[in-house]
């Protein structure tokens, strides 16, 4: 298994890039998040691997942090979650932001994923939050909180886009009360 590569970037491509570790080039596949995150090209670059193994190819993901591919590789372990949909889960939402997401059960949030639709991230929030324990309680208290006041939003009719824009702006460690009337207040405001 091929764990972490460390090389010269030679090209950037839609999909991923193409890392040259002591003359071998590799082709790496990589979120359009970690591409941000690269330095230019000729630059070092550092990046933890997953080796996907298939009848018909041989594709290696990177990842610019340890966390993201030990995500990844949670993610795999889910029935119907394969290397593109999990790749696609890590470019949508942040580590951080996915995990809080199964442990809220907040279903809207996974379904801003590309290929994954309500069935899909129910399925996805039942066998994936066993595996995903948060260390930190209150972080998972507060995003429960955050998926009541979405809950809230959307029984006073407001549309998923428009919840998803105001959620970014508000305190999420206040009470629900004061999130849901910092929501409408910046909801009221557009």
């Amino acid at each position: 298994m091929i764990g972490r590569l460390r090389g010269t970037l030679v090209s950037l491509r839609a999909t991923g890039i193409l890392l040259d570790v002591s003359g071998v080039g590799y082709e790496v596949v990589v979120t359009p998040r970690t591409i941000a995150d690269l330095p230019g090209i000729g630059e070092e670059v550092v990046l933890h691997t997953h080796l996907v193994v298939r009848e018909d190819a041989m594709l290696l993901h990177g990842f610019g942090r340890e966390a993201e591919r030990d995500l990844f590789r949670v993610l795999l372990g889910a029935s119907g979650i394969g290397p593109k949909v999990a790749m696609a889960a890590l470019g949508a939402l942040q580590p951080e932001e996915l995990r809080r997401a199964i442990a809220a059960e907040d279903v809207d949030a996974l379904t801003t994923v590309p290929g994954i639709g309500k069935r899909g991230a129910q399925k996805m929030v039942l066998e994936l939050k066993p595996k995903l324990t948060t260390t930190d309680a209150d972080s998972v208290v507060g995003t429960s909180t955050v998926a009541q006041v979405r809950d809230a939003l959307e029984g006073l009719g407001y549309q998923g886009a428009e919840i998803r824009e105001v959620m970014a702006d508000i305190e999420t460690d206040a009470p629900v009360a004061e999130q849901l009337r910092q929501a409408l207040r910046s909801l009221g405001r557009r």
